[in-house]
């Protein structure tokens, strides 16, 4: 780091300005964490951050705008649905929901709803935190809003499932 810090110094350049060799500077796409479940949350929802993903944003300042724009729309279906619109810890909502897939097709819902195209502007990311829904003493994971219980390789098909249905990524 130092290195680097004297190169940039050297060439009297701010170190972003140095490690990005003249070509455009972008900002990474945010992920924005809408709705949660898990031990983020008191409700029934097993995974534990439903994120939104502007993919299709040419900018930082455009993906936050979708992000913003999806999550309101988010709030006024849930809010229609006589659902909890309240903000938790995480910055997401966290309605008690009927499943881990309700969640996702209220995330598509909402993204549609903004005027979105889904999966081309905007995918969906996951934070599952499998490790918190692992029980010891059966040895399996635990969905709850499923009432299943399933090994490793019966969550893994779980997930891909999802990712098959949805669009994750």
């Amino acid at each position: 780091m130092a290195t680097i810090r004297a190169a940039a110094a050297s060439k009297e350049q701010q170190l972003f300005e140095y490690l990005h060799k003249g070509q455009d500077f972008i900002l990474p796409t945010p992920m924005m964490n809408v709705l949660n479940g898990g031990t983020h949350a008191d409700n029934n929802v097993d995974i534990q951050e439903f994120m939104i993903f502007p993919v299709g944003a040419d900018s930082f300042s455009t993906a936050l705008q979708m992000g913003s724009e999806t999550f309101h729309h988010l709030k006024a279906i849930l809010k229609k649905r006589g659902l909890n619109t309240n903000v938790g810890d995480e910055g997401g909502f966290a309605p008690d929901l009927k499943s881990n897939e309700e969640a996702i097709e209220l995330l598509l819902m909402a993204i549609k709803s903004a005027g979105y195209k889904v999966g081309d502007e905007i995918a969906i990311a996951l934070d599952v935190a499998s490790s918190e829904l692992f029980n010891r003493e059966t040895d399996c994971y635990e969905l709850a809003s499923e009432n299943k219980s399933l090994s490793s390789r019966q969550l893994i098909d779980y997930y891909i499932k999802l990712c098959d249905q949805y669009p994750i990524i």
